[in-house]
């Protein structure tokens, strides 16, 4: 999967709401792929409630596994400023989508931006319990993410989903999520791009 995550401003540390903003779309991006990738897989995920289930989910996983990867690249302050706007503007993303697709919640429900940081919040825990090491989250912690994801699947696709997520779909998730963050954080100048031009005689 294709993420671009260079920055146009040249040599200029990003502040942590920067770098939130900038993750938390291509997280959005990689659970699409991964929804893809598993419809693709003959993994039946269905339009609507079960498609935002689905999403919630893995967005809670990617969170968590970007608030790890801060926790080796940012100050505590950092970090905490970092996973707060990443988290909200993920529940912001959801709730445009579900608000679209799905409708505004009636008087007395929780709007889908709650609904996302109460699942964020009940699920925090829990991932805390679970290691983080250079080669990225655990064993227990990919597992837990299977199982979340298992118990929204049809009874034809339970017994393989666990495995699915965590031999392929997360390794993935989490590859590009490690490539993004080296990206958005890098105060290198970029590039400049070059006319290419063909010489005689080459």
């Amino acid at each position: 999967m294709r993420i671009k995550s260079e920055w146009f401003r040249n040599g200029a540390a990003k502040t942590p709401q920067q770098t939130a903003s900038a993750m938390a779309f291509i997280a959005w991006r990689v659970a699409q792929n991964m929804l893809k990738q598993m419809r693709s897989a003959s993994f039946d995920i269905e339009v609507g409630l079960q498609y935002f289930a689905f999403m919630r989910e893995v967005l809670v996983f990617l969170a968590q596994v970007l608030d790890r990867m801060a926790y080796d690249r940012m100050g505590a302050e950092g970090r905490t400023e970092f996973i707060t706007a990443l988290v909200r503007r993920m529940a912001e993303v959801l709730q445009e989508n579900e608000d679209s697709l799905l409708g505004v919640p009636t008087a007395g429900q929780l709007s889908h931006y709650d609904e996302f940081i109460a699942l964020f919040n009940e699920l925090a825990d829990h991932y805390a319990d679970f290691g983080y090491g250079t080669d990225g989250p655990d064993f227990a912690f990919v597992r837990y993410l299977g199982h979340r994801i298992e118990a929204l699947m049809p009874a034809k696709d339970q017994r393989w989903v666990v495995d699915q997520i965590m031999a392929i779909e997360v390794p993935e998730a989490v590859q590009t999520l490690q490539r993004a963050m080296a990206g958005v954080l890098s105060t290198e100048p970029r590039t400049a791009r070059r006319a290419r031009t063909a010489t005689a005689g080459d």
